[in-house]
């Protein structure tokens, strides 16, 4: 029996590149955990065919795929630049204006209805990621002047950044709305809120808690987040550190310890924690990584990353396939090296143990009981069987150095599980007492090979499956 290495997972933006069936098939065999479908480009039609195709093979294939839906969110673009690249020159002068059909080096239409009454002089605006960096100089009644401060090469609607203060918009849109009506009976595992300031913008989906509805991803990309952040992990089901637009709201210079912080306080809270943007940028175009790429990735994995996405390397790039097994081979390499006792120390300091709540107090004692038996039993395995993957995320958290399997008989809560960290989701039939699930989890695990007879595992559970702490360790041997 092969034990799994990597235990960050790796989300893959599905496009153009990717969404045929034999690329999908070759991208779940090369390790895509979630497969991610933005709806900021495409047609509503299109996302259902890839949502449709991707369960399809993923069913064929044995393995639990996670469908993320990414909203379209408030995200301001610019006018298309086409299909060719197009330089824009530092120190050119540039028109900015209202509009969303066709822009040039010389005049860019953005589609921000009130651009010319909220951006003002002297603001950065960031175009394509950091591609191009335009400075505003003067303020007219119907365009902005602007100078190019950063010169690069843009095709396409890329997105544009304006300082959030100087945004009247706000999330969720009513196109967001209107996209999660349409796509929640669908049934989908994951659902990504952008520009979220506050834990008020993830109630105002007005969505059922997970697992009845999808896990919602909160993305972290402005300041007022940052300030409301302990009420934003709360509120949501995990947390994307979108690095792109949270770079130039802070500087890129401030930017590695704020992921730090926000990685390390969302584990502490049971949430997995995503890190997007540029990951393996370079890889749209060549065959493998540079070597600040590697560092980055290998880096987020020590900061405590449950998840890694790639957006355009596999949405448009070159080889999707490729670039998955190249951010699998590192992320296994650097889990590896992944300091996990110490790790489980620091937690218990950030997070333990809160008596105001029982049910988090009595979970949060016995998972960190659980991470320190299977160190001091050199136990390899730990069964967590949960109706939610509350016992699951909670147990991911701790980062223990032994692999987890998350058994669930519900089966949105298997889908929700591929986003958590080192977990291996299987879905249990069985229902009932804590025995019947036990016997029923380590015979399940040891027919499909997971497990082998006589092996010492360790079993975390709730006395039932509507319990809502987990309160029973169990040290077993796998049946014969």
């Amino acid at each position: 029996m092969e034990v799994v290495t990597r235990r960050t997972k790796i989300i893959a933006t599905i496009g153009p590149a990717s969404e045929s069936e034999e690329v999908l098939r070759e991208m779940i065999q090369a390790g895509m955990d979630i497969a991610r479908i933005g709806l900021a480009h495409g047609t509503y039609e299109l996302a259902e065919e890839r949502i449709h195709r991707i369960r399809k093979i993923a069913a064929e294939e044995g393995k639990a795929v996670g469908i993320l839906i990414d909203l379209p969110g408030p995200k301001i673009r610019v006018g298309d630049f086409g299909r060719e690249q197009l330089l824009l020159e530092e120190g050119s002068q540039v028109d900015l204006v209202v509009g969303d059909h066709k822009s040039t080096e010389k005049r860019i239409e953005v589609d921000y209805d009130d651009l010319l009454e909220h951006v003002k002089e002297g603001s950065e605006l960031n175009i394509g990621d950091g591609r191009a960096v335009l400075r505003v100089e003067e303020i007219f009644d119907d365009r902005l002047k602007s100078v190019v401060v950063h010169g690069g090469v843009l095709s396409g609607r890329p997105g544009v950044h304006i300082p959030s203060d100087q945004l009247s918009l706000t999330a969720p849109t009513m196109e967001d709305l209107e996209a999660v009506e349409r796509f929640i009976p669908l049934g989908i595992d994951i659902l990504a809120l952008s520009f979220v300031r506050t834990a008020k913008d993830i109630e105002r989906l007005n969505l059922p808690p997970h697992p009845e509805g999808p896990l919602v991803v909160a993305k972290i990309e402005t300041q007022a987040a940052l300030e409301d952040l302990p009420g934003i992990i709360d509120s949501a089901g995990a947390v994307m550190v979108a690095r792109g637009d949270l770079g130039q709201e802070y500087g890129i210079e401030g930017l590695p310890m704020l992921q730090k912080n926000i990685i390390r306080k969302c584990i502490a809270s049971g949430r997995p924690a995503i890190t997007a943007t540029q990951m393996l940028e370079s890889m749209v175009d060549s065959p493998e990584p540079t070597r600040a790429e590697v560092s980055d990735v290998a880096n987020a994995v020590w900061d405590g990353s449950s998840a890694v996405m790639l957006s355009g390397e596999t949405a448009i790039g070159s080889d999707p396939v490729n670039v998955i097994s190249t951010m699998g081979r590192i992320v296994a390499r650097a889990d590896q090296e992944f300091d996990h006792r110490s790790w489980a120390n620091d937690l218990a300091e950030i997070r333990l143990t809160n008596r105001d709540a029982v049910e988090t107090s009595i979970t949060d004692a016995m998972t960190l009981a659980t991470s320190r038996a299977v160190v001091e039993l050199g136990i390899k395995t730990i069964v967590c069987i949960s109706g939610s993957g509350f016992t699951v995320r909670s147990m991911a958290r701790f980062r223990p150095s032994a692999r987890i399997l998350g058994l669930s008989s519900d089966e949105k809560t298997v889908g929700q599980l591929c986003l958590s960290w080192g977990t291996e989701p299987r879905y249990l039939s069985v229902e009932g007492t804590i025995d019947d699930r036990v016997v029923a989890a380590l015979q399940l695990a040891r027919d499909n090979g997971d497990l082998k007879a006589g092996e010492m595992v360790a079993v975390l559970a709730g006395t039932s499956d509507s319990s809502r702490s987990t309160n029973v360790l169990r040290i077993e041997q796998v049946p014969a």
